[in-house]
């Protein structure tokens, strides 16, 4: 257990922070599967370099491409910490990207 209550899950063999974590896995296969997704990475890195000065490492927990060719940056959420939301406002600013949040 963390001090965020969330318990490490084994799905497929990959380890998982959370249940909930582990539980869109599952259903992201899911729509792997059925051709709804396409490329589906597990803890995709964005470092974060400002100034050509690396300021962090930002994991998130998914990353997948839909049939448009757009892709979709994905983390799973219980408490959102004062980092978390620092870090995901630098990425969606150096990337350009939208960081879509699943709420648990």
């Amino acid at each position: 257990m963390n001090k965020y209550n969330a318990k490490r899950t084994v799905v497929d063999g990959i380890s998982f922070h959370s249940k909930a974590e582990a539980a869109r896995y599952s259903d992201l296969k899911l729509l792997e599967r059925a051709g709804v997704i396409f490329k589906l990475e597990l803890q995709p890195a964005f470092p974060c370099v400002v100034n050509k000065k690396k300021i962090c490492v930002y994991k998130a927990d998914f990353k997948y491409h839909l049939k448009n060719g757009k892709w979709v940056v994905e983390d799973v959420k219980g408490y959102r910490t004062q980092i978390y939301r620092i870090k995901k406002k630098l990425v969606e600013a150096l990337y350009g990207i939208e960081i879509t949040e699943i709420q648990v």
